[in-house]
């Protein structure tokens, strides 16, 4: 019987975030995500079934805008 060794898989599902995951990423309570979700004021989310999924690359890049944002009033 012929074995192969599996390496793990880095397709795009290892790069989704669940609603809890994202919020672990984020250091905020998942109740506050939700809130951010409903004023549509936080990184951009999707639903999969019945999920709520996050790219890690899209809250990264929120995180990024965040900074950025805050950055310029403490300019001004």
């Amino acid at each position: 019987m012929d074995h192969q060794t599996r390496t793990p898989d880095t397709g795009t599902h290892t790069q989704l975030l669940t609603l809890p995951e994202a919020a672990a990423r984020l250091r905020t309570p998942v109740a506050t995500l939700r809130y951010w979700r409903h004023l549509g004021i936080g990184p951009d989310s999707f639903r999969l079934g019945r999920r709520v999924m996050y790219r890690r690359a899209d809250v990264d890049r929120w995180v990024t805008a965040r900074h950025d944002l805050e950055a310029e009033k403490r300019v001004f």
